[in-house]
């Protein structure tokens, strides 16, 4: 018998408890198949939470709802809710009386004698107790729902500041692509009309700077901030709340009158005395009374606690689509820069290159001008042609450094067209990316 292991579930939305025996090694979808034939509620809808707000694991067996040890196995709960439901608003009957217990409510002031009495008694005090551990149970289900609740609000903050940096750190990167665009875009309009222009990555470069205005709406977080806020606010408010605290003292303190009573009535001796039950069904009485004040108050906090938890459910997939948004806009715009610093180093080194051939080139046609003007025969003052005597010609080591200055200067514009090529072809290849 020690070796059984038995699992308590308590519907917290009919306020009943049903018992399970676990079978060896029994899976948590197979108990929650059971539960479902019990109460009616599907396994898609159902949350089982342990006192601590932890919700059971599917991965696990069903073992884990039973505690480890002897002591106390028998009165641990597991709590049931269905999540289909946010609002609990009962009926939630009573215990039901034992007939003898009925007999004397309807008749306060009927005359028993005192052994009989004694007996009466003693289960009119157990059902005075019995409300009480009702309300105790059910509070403590309320209980793991606030401990729930604040597990699911601590992951949504922790959501939430990630979407806050996230978003911080976009907003950055954009003021700074902006400022850096609008900066390239005046450099270049400045060195258009002696350097090199290119209208299609002009073209390219405004766009740039319009898509990356559309990825500033994904740093747009206000709505979502301001639902968690509020909704934070709510949760606190209902942390401070009575109710959220243990409401049994006036059931506590008419559990005691009605040990004492029977107390009272046990001294008596047993005789041929009979009395009447008047004062015993007043404490039930009272105590049915604030039971259902307690539990209609505790069923109210109750429902504002899954509404709570339903809102941050809801609120949970909104914040992880606002999260891809900016990190997709982030590699977006960060593609964008290093798109566009390629193109200025590529813009760099075509102006490079054209600074090199114009220093290769003017060397070489200042030596072509300067060559021919030297070995032509000059003119006359009267600008006749003079007469070449043979002494003016040129010698023969004259004419072969004039052939050697032609050459020169053929290689030279040969170079200089080749260099021309690549600087066609460069530019067209920028053109087209």
């Amino acid at each position: 018998v020690l070796f059984l292991q038995i699992v308590h579930i308590l519907n917290m939305t009919s306020a009943k408890i049903v018992s399970f025996l676990l079978h060896p090694e029994e899976s948590l979808h197979s108990l929650q198949n059971r539960i479902e034939f019990e109460t009616g509620i599907s396994t898609g809808n159902q949350e089982l939470l342990l006192e601590t707000g932890i919700c059971l694991d599917p991965r696990k067996p069903a073992s884990q709802c039973v505690i480890d040890g002897v002591r106390g196995w028998d009165s641990y709960m597991v709590y049931l809710f269905d999540k289909s439901k946010t609002v609990y608003d009962g009926p939630f009957a009573s215990r039901s009386l034992s007939d003898c217990v009925n007999y004397i409510v309807q008749d306060s002031k009927i005359q028993l004698p005192i052994p009989q009495l004694r007996k009466v008694w003693a289960e009119a005090v157990h059902y005075v107790i019995g409300l009480k551990e009702d309300y105790s149970r059910l509070f403590q289900g309320q209980r793991a729902a606030m401990l729930s609740l604040l597990r699911y609000n601590a992951n949504l903050i922790k959501m939430k500041n990630n979407m806050v940096s996230a978003s911080q750190q976009l907003k950055a990167k954009l003021e700074f692509f902006h400022q850096s665009i609008r900066l390239d875009l005046e450099r270049y309009s400045d060195q258009m009309a002696y350097g090199i222009s290119s209208e299609k990555m002009l073209k390219a470069w405004k766009e740039m700077e319009e898509k990356a205005s559309q990825c500033a709406q994904a740093e747009d977080i206000g709505y979502l901030d301001e639902q968690i806020m509020a909704l934070h606010t709510e949760i606190v408010e209902l942390q401070k709340s009575p109710y959220a605290r243990r409401q049994g003292e006036v059931m506590e303190s008419l559990e005691q009158r009605a040990i004492d009573l029977y107390k009272q009535l046990k001294t008596r001796p047993p005789d041929h005395a009979y009395s009447d039950s008047t004062d015993m069904v007043k404490i039930i009485v009272q105590t049915v009374q604030s039971q259902d004040r307690v539990l209609k108050e505790l069923f109210g906090h109750l429902s504002k606690l899954l509404g709570c938890k339903q809102k941050i459910i809801d609120l949970l997939p909104e914040i992880e689509v606002a999260l891809n948004n900016i990190k997709e806009a982030d590699n977006s715009v960060m593609q964008m820069q290093g798109k566009r610093q390629r193109e200025i180093w590529h813009l760099l080194k075509i102006a490079c290159t054209q600074s090199s051939s114009r220093s290769l080139v003017s060397p070489s046609l200042e030596g072509a001008s300067s060559a021919p003007a030297a070995a032509w025969p000059p003119q006359s003052s009267s600008g006749n042609t003079a007469p070449h005597p043979l002494s003016s010609l040129a010698a023969p080591e004259d004419g072969e450094n004039f052939a050697d200055v032609i050459r020169e200067n053929v290689n030279y514009l040969e170079l200089f067209s080749s260099i021309l090529q690549e600087v066609r072809q460069e530019q067209s290849s920028m053109m087209v990316s």
